[in-house]
């Protein structure tokens, strides 16, 4: 997956040959040296041909930069086309080649989800960068959702979302004591208080359920029932109350308007990813399911006309296969690790380094009843669409004011 399928003998006699022979395009790169115990350099440059130079041109005996002219015996690279994919190759070389420390290489942290605890008696809701995972690589110990652009965004949304529910706040040690004093929460009628058994335990439960139903549903749940509820007041000419309902869906619609398309209960989250390559007209599609990110693909269009099958029938049979594949990449992960966390968390990672990141390169296109095949078709042609070549003619000054 994502070889570095490109590779140059590196010779001081014939170093002008080499340096010209190389593109001037953005790849990742494996510098291997003579000494076959020595570690090589693994890297990652928006111009291979100027990064080389500097690594392997003439040393400057003032300078102290790295230079690995006089050890250097083979260079391997791989040229990408967007930056999600030199991210994505990099990752996966350096966790095979550099084990123990590929996480600080890329400086890998941990995503913030928001986290249901439901093995707990009275669940709560709370943000968590541990995401334990299963011997099939799914999620365990409760329900996440997310991967949220940072702690701080996923905590300002669990907090206007816990506003529509009783759901308890704190962390103290649930023991249903009628002589516990309680919280500012349970006094400001914002939780139905179990700690001093201020309500039934099927009463918290079902406030435990609505909150879940809201969470994988992203709001519609509470939304529906609110209009129903708006709906049953107008009919009943309680106009009052109608208003009041209307007044807790605008402020539903505030807490959700805005909200990130992408967090969504981790089991559930499937996707794929459109990254323009650097062959013409081909596109690298990167499917996402359960959170885990499967082996590429990669469209060539140029070859497709002279092909039996179009590109959909292509974009579907990966789509189908897609599943089986991150299952059995779930486990093997697993199993090499022997850990149940780590490698989830990686994935989600990179999910979220590219989807939060300004701009954003390449379309995303999420999976809900069945797959987007029209929407990702048309998402292939505007990333196949020669960009517009700025005027040099042009004297547009910019508006007043910006």
């Amino acid at each position: 997956m994502l070889d570095l399928d490109c590779g140059l003998s590196f010779d001081l006699a014939q170093d002008k040959d080499f340096f010209s022979a190389l593109p001037a395009r953005a790849a990742v790169c494996l510098i291997e040296l003579r000494d076959a115990n020595a570690e090589p350099l693994l890297i990652r440059t928006q111009d291979l041909q100027r990064r080389l130079q500097r690594l392997l041109g003439p040393s400057d005996p003032t300078s102290k930069r790295l230079n690995l002219r006089a050890v250097a015996s083979l260079v391997r690279y791989r040229l990408t086309g967007s930056r999600f994919e030199q991210i994505f190759a990099y990752y996966v070389h350096a966790k095979r080649i550099f084990p123990e420390r590929y996480q600080s290489m890329l400086r890998l942290g941990p995503p913030a989800v928001l986290k249901v605890s439901l093995r707990n008696a009275y669940p709560r809701c709370y943000v968590t960068r541990r995401i334990p995972v299963d011997d099939a690589g799914s999620p365990t110990a409760g329900a996440y959702y997310g991967p949220f652009a940072s702690r701080r965004s996923a905590e300002a949304f669990a907090g206007s979302a816990l506003d529509f529910f009783k759901v308890r706040r704190c962390q103290i040690k649930i023991r249903r004591d009628p002589s516990f004093p309680g919280c500012m929460y349970s006094e400001m009628k914002m939780c139905l208080a179990p700690c001093f058994a201020g309500c039934r335990k099927e009463d918290y439960d079902a406030e435990v359920h609505r909150l879940v139903q809201f969470l994988d549903t992203s709001g519609g749940s509470l939304h529906d029932a609110l209009e129903h509820e708006r709906e049953s007041a107008s009919e009943a000419l309680d106009f009052e109350r109608a208003a009041s309902w209307h007044k807790k869906i605008e402020k539903l619609d505030d807490a959700l308007r805005g909200a990130p398309q992408l967090p969504r209960r981790i089991q559930d989250l499937g996707a794929v990813i459109l990254q323009r390559c650097a062959e013409e007209q081909t596109i690298g599609v990167y499917a996402v399911r359960g959170g885990w990110l499967a082996e590429p693909t990669f469209v060539r269009f140029a070859e497709i006309a002279g092909q039996p099958r179009s590109a959909e029938h292509i974009f579907r049979e990966y789509l189908e296969s897609a599943a089986t594949q991150t299952e059995a990449k779930a486990a093997a992960a697993t199993a090499a690790t022997g850990r149940s966390t780590g490698n989830l968390s990686e994935h989600l990672w990179l999910l979220a380094r590219w989807y939060y990141s300004n701009p954003r390169e390449g379309e995303i296109f999420f999976r809900e009843r069945d797959w987007p095949y029209r929407r990702i078709m048309r998402g292939c042609s505007r990333l196949l669409a020669p960009k517009p070549e700025p005027d040099p003619g042009s004297t547009t000054a910019p508006a007043p004011g910006h």
